[in-house]
């Protein structure tokens, strides 16, 4: 059953026929109720009438006698067998009777004034109101069967019935076409879509035709295929330059040992060559740790624990370390970073130790390197720039790409094999924030924006 239903333009049919269903339904009982009122009025009318009509014979006849001799005054006056007609006396005497369906006479009639009612079985309608003529008190009672009036309501009961369900199947099997028509650039979105493989990810659904509820969904699958395209692209680059990183020391290493090998060897040019694979080694280890904590960055289930962390004690820790590194590259570190931010102290650690690591890689010698932090609109910014060459414009989109270097020769032993920068990225994935980076003549400066 699930399944059935699961097709669209089967459930639009089947919505579509439930509310002809229930306009149609609701306007034959409105009309089924508006012509039973009706003809209750019209009923209640005729027996007042038919009381008028009596009265004037009882006024114009000398005595009750006389008119219960010519019975045809008042019985061609009824016209058809489902009408009743008694005239009482104070006593209850029927002094005149009209019953063809042999009812029981009615007693218990209150006096007054002209009144409507029914019967004790309640299968008449009755009309009755006191006279007096002469010295003499009567009861002129008219009535109606109800049963002619039900057998014709019931007729037209049926008749909605059979009007109504007629309707919702015309109404079913309509909108079973229309929404089949209706649902046909659906399908044909559906086609273009299944058509596009992991070779043919630069294909776009073509929204031109379609009707304006479905091109905002095209042109948001378009968009999702072009972040897919863009994904794939650099999973596919990242896999080339994961096998050119790795592919570089294993070189490195097998060459060496096959030109040691050669010939005899001193154990001080074994020591050497072993110094040399340690290196390799090393290297080979901080690009798997790198690449382990990215994957494990990008899990879905990924959480971090984040608390308030002072900036200005962090960051002065981070230039105590790399104070070395400072006067090695005739440079200074400049602390200016005030205030807190809300996030993994040991991540935040990370993010600025890469970033004074690229600007004192690339900064340029004799220049202050300047981090610090402000408060913003949003949250907070912590920075780092340096002086140095302006990055050419090219190279800022890709900056955050694993393993991209603007500048491959420049690499160093304690390089992290171009993942540097995609760390960053990532742990501020992880904050719920953003990193981005300005370059001009100036200098360039990388901002950390974690939101408030």
């Amino acid at each position: 059953m699930k399944r059935v239903l699961s097709s669209l333009s089967l459930r639009l049919a089947l919505m579509f026929a439930l509310v002809s269903a229930l306009l149609l339904g609701s306007l034959g009982f409105y009309l089924y109720f508006s012509l039973d009122r009706e003809l209750a009025w019209r009923d209640d009318q005729s027996l007042l009438g038919r009381l008028e009509h009596m009265q004037a014979l009882l006024t114009s006849s000398d005595s009750i006698d006389e008119l219960r001799n010519r019975p045809t005054l008042y019985a061609n006056m009824l016209g058809n067998e489902d009408s009743l007609l008694w005239v009482l006396n104070l006593d209850g005497e029927v002094l005149i009777s009209v019953n063809p369906a042999g009812l029981a006479v009615p007693v218990g009639l209150s006096a007054g004034r002209t009144r409507l009612g029914y019967n004790d079985g309640g299968n008449a309608r009755l009309a009755w109101r006191p006279l007096k003529q002469g010295d003499t008190s009567l009861m002129l009672v008219a009535g109606k069967l109800l049963a002619p009036r039900e057998q014709m309501l019931a007729a037209y009961r049926w008749q909605l019935l059979l009007a109504l369900t007629g309707g919702a199947l015309v109404a079913f099997a309509l909108g079973w076409g229309v929404s089949r028509r209706g649902l046909r650039p659906v399908r044909r979105l559906a086609a273009e879509a299944g058509a596009i493989e992991v070779r043919r990810l630069h294909r776009r659904l073509s929204t031109r035709q379609l009707p304006d509820e479905l091109r905002e969904l095209g042109d948001s699958l378009n968009h999702m295929l072009a972040r897919l395209e863009d994904g794939f692209g650099r999973l596919s680059r990242f896999s080339e330059d994961l096998a050119h990183e790795i592919r570089t020391p294993l070189s490195n290493l097998v060459g060496h040992t096959e030109h040691t090998l050669r010939r005899p060897r001193t154990t001080e040019e074994y020591e050497r060559l072993l110094a040399s694979h340690l290196e390799e080694y090393q290297r080979l280890s901080r690009m798997i740790n790198s690449m382990l904590f990215l994957a494990r960055s990008e899990q879905p289930q990924a959480e971090i624990k984040r608390l308030p962390v002072a900036l200005a004690p962090l960051i002065e820790q981070l230039c105590e370390y790399f104070e070395g590194m400072a006067e090695e590259a005739n440079t200074v570190l400049v602390n200016r970073a005030r205030g807190e931010v809300l996030a993994d102290g040991e991540l935040l650690r990370r993010a600025l130790a890469n970033l004074l690591a690229n600007a004192l890689r690339y900064g340029e010698p004799g220049q202050p390197i300047t981090i610090g932090s402000e408060q913003t609109a949003n949250g907070v910014a912590a920075f780092v720039h340096n002086k140095g060459p302006a990055i050419a414009g090219e190279h800022l989109p890709r900056l955050f790409d694993r393993f991209y270097r603007c500048d491959p020769s420049r690499t160093q032993s304690g390089d992290t094999g171009g993942l540097g920068l995609a760390i960053v990225d990532s742990i501020m994935q992880l904050h719920g924030g953003e990193v981005s980076v300005h370059s001009d003549d100036d200098g360039t400066t990388f901002t950390l924006r974690f939101p408030a």
